[in-house]
């Protein structure tokens, strides 16, 4: 318990040995003569003591402009039922509503902890190396390229390059996966992981406020200002909600009794008009108690903050309740091929067709592909094996879609597929091979093609099948490969459909042709690599960032980001959100039913103060219990 907790604690116990024996005393249990006025003096310290910051809110409220809202209701509750003579249940109504409050505030409290633990990841201090000595400064102070020391235990506090030394890392806070890690020298590593064995040194790569840690924690910090469709709906229905049920509760303590003094009717159980009165202003005051909208302003955006900190800690980053309601609703989901599908590690298995020497078309396609990034050039630098001379390329063009052309040792060199092989008029050869197809021509003349093939990521099926078992009903993969390709790894990973041969831009019409296809609510997820699908992952209704740890272009794009490169998080982050909605509607509906009962109840005179409290706060402790049941996601 915090400071704030324990002290309302304190006040409540006070007021609870002060209040038993002066209700026990009020309805003649225990026997001692005492006048009215000596009953209400007695009966007010211990509501004044457990309940004065709920009338000193009220009366700021009203100040305000604020008037409707829980405090105020509970004011005019509480204060009626001391003005009609029922000082023990004005005392108890406050009473109770402050130890639902205490829990209220106690479970809030630990589901914030639960996230900030699962979270903990931001580093207190870097230990900088200067001059062979070593001293410790925070994180904000330290420049790019500054060699830090990381001792066993510590967590790494800017993402760097390994320099020295060799070790095993925790990445739990960041993937999820309890797995430890093994680096050593010249392997990237991330802030926030943990270093459970060796020294090392790392030499930094990104200043602290560019580093993957902090950028995790300003994305769960921000997704809390990202309100749900029904967050917005208990919003909006709390503020008409409120002032409807006052006027309520003031047509029925002066409507019925106004009516019975007119006509006469209804008078006979009372002993007199002050009694008749009496008895509609309590049923008013127990109204108000019973009406008090706290379960559902608090338990709803409590599920969802508690469903964004449980999909935290099994490595999946939601930006917002609102993302987290859309994917509650997907069922289509899209999928990038390499490195989403398949593990994006190109390797060159074959040469076909070609004049030159297998290693001279290597040597030409590798100087070639030299500036370039992406997979398909690494892999042909590395199959090449030597120090690239990027002195020896110039008039590089990269065509998107299509491949590289530049001049290599004077010689016009094109490198890439079929479609720049048509735009070039170079006649080529196909290939029946299963895999990327290179195709090279040197100054105008085809010189055969090379054969690179990709491998599936070893829980791709498995994948695709959580997620026909979570109730997605088409998979679709999109792909700029050739059709062969496309087909062999949709059956081996058993998609619905998939579509070939797409440029960038060919992707992002696919994904609007699908989403005209989807009917009612049904929503469409694409999942992608986070760098280039950042137009696809915007167009979809819910973009995940695939394997995309540290990536600027992912965590800027999508609206999900998966910490690691397990597809079988998909699915789970799905199952995280139809848990979460479920919750949320679970407490929506127990809340208004067990209150439209109560209310009805009280209007006719049944429901007493007491049945007012177990309606309020009563419900709003099981409403609290069951949001908090949104951080249970480990084995979901």
């Amino acid at each position: 318990m915090n400071k704030k907790q324990k002290k309302l604690l304190i006040r409540i116990l006070a007021a609870a040995v002060l209040f038993v024996p002066l209700y026990l005393i009020s309805e003649g249990i225990v026997s001692l003569p005492m006048p009215g006025w000596g009953q209400i003096a007695l009966f007010l310290i211990p509501y004044l003591l457990v309940g004065y910051d709920i009338l000193q809110k009220a009366w700021h409220g009203i100040k305000n402009g604020r008037v409707f809202d829980e405090n105020f209701l509970m004011t005019v509750a509480t204060i009626g039922a001391i003005v009609v003579g029922e000082y023990g249940e004005g005392v108890a109504v406050m009473l109770l509503y402050q130890v639902g409050e205490l829990f209220q505030s106690y479970a809030v409290g630990k589901s914030r902890r639960n996230i900030s633990e699962l979270m903990d990841i931001r580093p207190d201090y870097a230990n900088v190396e200067t001059d062979g000595r070593v001293e410790r400064v925070d994180p904000d102070e330290v420049e790019i390229g500054t060699v830090i020391v990381v001792e066993p235990g510590e967590k790494i506090p800017l993402d760097g390059i390994v320099t020295e030394g060799s070790s095993a890392l925790n990445t739990a806070a960041l993937t999820g996966e309890s797995r430890p890690r093994d680096v050593s020298v010249d392997d990237e590593v991330l802030s926030g992981s943990i270093n459970m064995t060796g020294v090392l040194k790392v030499r930094t790569t990104r200043a602290f406020e560019e580093s993957t840690a902090s950028k995790i924690l300003d994305l769960v910090e921000n997704a809390a200002s990202r309100k749900s469709r029904s967050e917005n709906f208990i919003s909006k229905f709390a503020r008409y909600y409120t002032p409807v049920v006052c006027f309520g509760a003031l047509a029925l303590a002066v409507l019925p009794p106004l009516f019975c003094v007119l006509t006469g009717l209804g008078m006979d159980g009372y002993a007199s008009r002050s009694a008749l009165w009496g008895d509609w202003i309590l049923r008013a005051c127990t109204f108000l108690v019973i009406s008090c909208p706290c379960a559902l302003v608090i338990s709803i955006p409590l599920s969802f903050f508690a469903g964004l900190g449980g999909a935290s800690s099994q490595g999946v980053l939601i930006k917002g309740s609102n993302f987290l309601e859309t994917l509650s609703e997907v069922r289509v989901v899209a999928f990038d091929k390499t490195g989403t599908i398949t593990k994006g590690n190109f390797a060159v298995t074959a040469v076909h067709h070609s004049p030159l020497d297998e290693e001279k078309l290597l040597e030409y396609a590798a100087l070639a592909e030299c500036y370039s990034t992406h997979p398909i050039s690494s892999s042909l630098r590395e199959a090449f094996g030597r120090e690239i001379d990027s002195d020896r390329v110039s008039n590089v063009h990269e065509i998107s879609g299509h491949g590289i052309t530049a001049i290599v040792d004077g010689h016009s060199v094109a490198v890439g597929n079929e479609r720049l092989m048509n735009s070039l008029h170079v006649a080529y050869l196909s290939c029946h091979h299963v895999g990327t197809i290179i195709h090279v021509a040197i100054d105008g003349v085809y010189s055969g093609h090379i054969v690179i093939s990709d491998e599936l990521k070893e829980h791709a099926r498995l994948a695709v099948e959580q997620l026909r078992r979570a109730g997605i009903e088409k998979t679709v993969m999109l792909t700029g490969d050739t059709d062969q390709v496309a087909r062999r790894v949709a059956e081996e990973v058993g998609l619905t459909d998939y579509r070939t041969e797409l440029l960038p831009g060919d992707k992002v019409s696919c994904v609007e042709s699908l989403l005209a296809d989807c009917q009612g609510r049904k929503k469409l997820a694409f999942v992608g690599d986070g760098i280039n699908d950042a137009p696809v992952l915007s167009r979809a209704d819910v973009g995940i960032a695939m394997g995309a740890l540290g990536s600027d272009a992912a965590i800027e794009a999508a609206d999900v980001v998966l910490m690691d490169d397990d597809p079988l998080k998909i699915a789970k982050a799905i199952r995280i959100s139809r848990k979460c909605l479920r919750i949320v509607k679970e407490n929506i509906v127990f809340a208004l039913g067990v209150k439209l009962v109560c209310l009805a109840l009280a209007t006719v005179g049944v429901a007493d103060m007491w049945l007012a409290v177990g309606a309020d706060v009563g419900v709003m402790i099981l409403a609290v219990l069951n949001a908090i049941r949104c951080l249970l996601v480990k084995n979901l």
